[in-house]
């Protein structure tokens, strides 16, 4: 089991949630960065979790598929899980297989009824701490 300075985390998109999710992340002891529009300026690793906090931006299916290709531990995008992902359809445009596509988490994090940025952040590191733990962190933190 890895632990917390081993562990990283990558926000992708500058958005509100991710100022938080890295900001709480950083207090935990985990290394965090940002990347925004894209990867190539972030190192990605085998005990990275890649947290896209931006599911209606246009790069979604370039950096899920970019991000497909590194070794990161894990990759979720945040969204409703009432509304179909759009990261599928992003994906498949782009020629990605379904057991790629399977690879990325959605929804993410532990449902705590989460509205604001600070809490939807605060649920999606929840998760990833449970993973981390080697708890299943309740019905969205659970992997699979």
């Amino acid at each position: 089991m890895s632990t917390n300075a081993e562990r990283a985390i990558v926000a992708v998109f500058d958005t509100p949630v991710a100022a938080h999710l890295m900001d709480f992340a950083t207090t935990l002891g985990f290394r965090v960065a940002l990347a925004d529009p894209d990867l190539t300026n972030v190192v990605v690793d085998a005990e990275t979790d890649v947290v896209v906090t931006d599911h209606d931006r246009p790069e979604l299916g370039a950096v899920l598929r970019d991000a497909l290709t590194t070794p990161a531990r894990w990759i979720g995008v945040m969204g409703n899980p009432r509304h179909p992902g759009p990261h599928v359809r992003a994906l498949r445009d782009l020629g990605v297989p379904e057991d790629e596509i399977a690879r990325v988490h959605r929804p993410i994090g532990l449902n705590i009824g989460s509205r604001t940025p600070a809490e939807i952040a605060l649920a999606t590191l929840a998760g990833l701490v449970a993973d981390r733990n080697g708890r299943p962190g309740g019905p969205f933190g659970q992997r699979g």
